[in-house]
C-alpha cells in the first residue's frame, strides 16, 4: 500500500520537498543562494502569508520565480529589494553641481533654440559637437541629421562619448547621419567595441572589405575582455586575409572558437588547458553539495588579500576538482585556463562525444562547482531549472528534492536525460548549446529561418554565428562549442574546430527541423 501511495505521488509531483523553517532561511548569508531557499521557503504550504512577507526582506534579488510565489502566498506585489537584500531607499544623495556641465548645456540649449541650430552646431568644437548631440533630445538631433564630411566625423570619433553618439544614430534611426559610419574611422576612435563590430559587419555587407577591417582591427584594442579582442582579429584577418592578425590571436591565453580558428589556420595543435588529476579524498569539514558552504567559499575567493593558491590547495583532491580549478583560474587572473574531467567512472560509459558535450556543459555552466545556483535558480553541475528537474523526474518516476541537484552524479545523470531529447531533434553541438541554454522551442525557430547557417558564401556560416539575435545563447552557444572540441581531443578524439563550423551548412547532418523543411 505504501509503494502504490509513494507511486502516485511520484506521478502526480515528481518530487518531494525539504522542509525549511524560518530561522534556518533567517540565518543564511545573503546571496544568490538564499535567495533560492527563500523562494523554497515562501513556496512551503506552512509559510504563513506574515513569515512570507517578512523573509522577503532579506532577498538580495527578486527574479520572475520568486516574485510569482511570493504573489502567490501573499496577493501582494513583492517590494522592491536592494542588491544587498533589504528594502530599498528612494533617497539619492544630492547631485553636486559641475559648472563646466551647466556651461556646456546652456550652450546646447541655446543652440536648439536658434533659427538654425545646424549651423551653430557646426561650429562648435569636436568635443562640443558630440556633447551636444548627446544632450541635445530626440527631438534636437532631428534637426541635427546631415551627412558630415570625412573630416568632421573622424574628428569627432577622436572624442570620448563618441559610442553615445553612435548609438543614438542607431536607435534612432538618424538616415543622414548613419551615412558617417560608412566612412573609416580615424586609427585613434573611442567608438565602443560593440558599436565598431556592428559597423564593421555592415560594412562587410556592403562589400567595404578596407572599412570593415579597419573598424574590426581599432575594436581589438578597444576590447575590454580577451575573447572580445580576439573575436575582432579573428574578423579582421578573415576580412583581409593578412596573417599578422592570426599571428596575434593565436598568441591570445583564451581559449575561445576564434583562437582555435586561428590555430586551424596556421597548422597548430589543441595541447591547450589544464586537466588536473588530483588524488582520491574528501575535503575536511566543507560539504561540496552545500549551496552556503560554496557561498561562504566564494566570499572569501573574492575577499582582498586571500591566498588563492594556498587556499587551493585544501581542495585538491579528487570530489573538489571543479572547485580547485575555478580557485586556481582566479588566482591567475583567468589567463591559466582549467579543463578538469570529473566522474570519470560514471561518465566513461557514455559515447565519446555525449562525454565531451556534457563536460563541454558542466564547464561553462558550473565549472564544475556541484552547488552552484543561478539567479534563475538553475541548480547543480547542469544548472537545471526548476520546472526541467520536476519534468525530468516525472519521466523517470522518481522521488527528488531540489537540493539534490547538487549530487554530481544525479545532476549529470538528469543532465544527460535532458540531452537525449535534445540530441533526438539536434545532431551538432552548437545547436544543441543553443536549446540548452535558450530552449528547443527557440533553436527551432532560429533554424527554420531561411537565412540561417545556410549559405556557402565566402563568410559563412561565420556570419550567421555573429548574427543570433540573443546574446546569452549567441555567447553561451560559442564557449560551449570550444569546450567541446577541447574535450573531444582530450578525449582521444581529434577533429578541428573549422570543421565542426562548416558543417554548420549541411542540414541532412546537424538537425532534424530543417531537414524536415527541405
Amino acid at each position: 500500500m505504501i509503494r502504490v501511495i509513494t507511486l502516485i505521488l511520484i506521478l502526480s509531483f515528481g518530487l518531494f520537498g525539504k522542509y525549511l523553517t524560518f530561522q534556518e532561511v533567517h540565518n543564511m548569508p545573503k546571496g544568490l543562494e538564499k535567495n533560492y531557499y527563500i523562494w523554497r521557503y515562501i513556496q512551503q504550504k506552512n509559510t504563513s502569508k506574515a513569515s512570507a512577507m517578512k523573509i522577503i526582506k532579506e532577498a538580495t534579488r527578486i527574479n520572475n520565480l520568486l516574485r510569482k510565489a511570493y504573489v502567490k502566498k501573499t496577493g501582494l506585489k513583492p517590494p522592491r529589494v536592494s542588491n544587498r537584500g533589504g528594502i530599498s531607499s528612494s533617497s539619492k544623495p544630492p547631485k553636486q553641481v559641475d559648472p563646466n556641465l551647466q556651461r556646456k548645456l546652456a550652450k546646447t540649449k541655446e543652440m536648439l533654440k536658434s533659427p538654425n541650430p545646424l549651423k551653430v552646431w557646426k561650429n562648435f568644437s569636436p568635443s562640443m559637437k558630440v556633447f551636444s548631440f548627446n544632450n541635445a533630445g530626440r527631438a534636437g538631433r532631428k534637426k541635427l541629421d546631415h551627412t558630415p564630411t570625412l573630416t568632421e566625423w573622424q574628428a569627432m570619433s577622436r572624442v570620448w562619448g563618441v559610442d553615445k553618439v553612435v548609438s543614438k544614430i542607431r536607435k534612432e534611426n538618424l538616415k543622414r547621419f548613419q551615412k558617417a559610419l560608412y566612412f573609416p574611422p580615424a586609427k585613434d576612435a573611442k567608438i565602443g567595441y560593440s558599436n565598431l563590430m556592428k559597423i564593421g559587419f555592415e560594412s562587410l555587407q556592403r562589400g567595404n572589405k578596407k572599412v570593415a577591417e579597419l573598424d574590426f582591427e581599432i575594436a581589438s584594442r578597444m576590447a575590454w575582455a580577451r575573447e572580445q579582442a580576439d573575436r575582432a582579429l579573428f574578423w579582421a584577418w578573415k576580412v583581409s586575409k593578412n596573417r599578422n592578425y592570426l599571428k596575434k590571436l593565436v598568441k591570445s591565453y583564451s581559449i575561445n572558437i576564434y583562437t582555435l580558428a586561428g590555430r586551424d589556420a596556421l597548422g597548430m595543435s589543441y595541447d591547450l588547458g589544464i586537466t588536473p588529476k588530483l588524488p582520491k579524498g574528501k575535503v575536511k569539514g566543507f560539504d561540496i553539495k552545500d549551496p552556503i558552504a560554496w557561498h561562504n567559499l566564494k566570499r572569501k575567493i573574492y575577499s582582498k588579500g586571500t591566498n588563492l593558491k594556498a587556499l587551493a590547495q585544501r581542495f585538491k583532491v579528487n570530489e573538489a576538482v571543479g572547485i580547485y580549478s575555478y580557485i586556481m583560474t582566479r588566482a591567475s587572473k583567468d589567463r591559466t585556463q582549467y579543463f578538469p574531467m570529473p566522474y570519470r567512472e560514471y561518465l566513461s560509459k557514455f559515447p565519446i562525444k555525449r562525454q565531451a558535450i556534457i563536460y563541454a556543459i558542466a564547464r561553462q555552466e558550473s565549472k564544475f562547482v556541484p552547488a552552484s545556483v543561478s539567479v534563475s535558480y538553475a541548480l547543480g553541475m547542469m544548472q537545471i531549472m526548476p520546472f526541467l528537474i520536476k519534468h525530468l523526474a516525472k519521466q523517470k518516476k522518481e522521488l527528488v528534492d531540489y537540493d539534490d541537484m547538487f549530487n554530481p552524479k544525479l545532476a549529470l545523470k538528469y543532465g544527460n536525460q535532458h540531452l537525449n531529447y535534445l540530441t533526438s531533434w539536434l545532431h551538432h553541438p552548437l545547436f544543441v548549446a543553443y536549446a540548452y541554454n535558450a530552449g528547443i522551442g527557440y533553436t527551432r525557430k532560429l533554424l527554420r529561418k531561411s537565412n540561417f547557417f545556410r549559405s556557402n558564401s565566402d563568410y559563412e556560416p561565420w556570419f550567421s554565428l555573429e548574427r543570433v539575435a540573443n546574446y546569452q545563447a549567441n555567447d553561451y552557444g560559442k564557449k560551449v562549442l570550444a569546450n567541446y572540441v577541447i574535450y573531444l581531443n582530450k578525449l582521444g578524439y581529434h577533429i578541428k574546430l573549422t570543421d565542426l563550423i562548416n558543417s554548420l551548412t549541411n542540414v541532412s547532418i546537424t538537425d532534424r527541423f530543417r531537414k524536415q523543411r527541405r
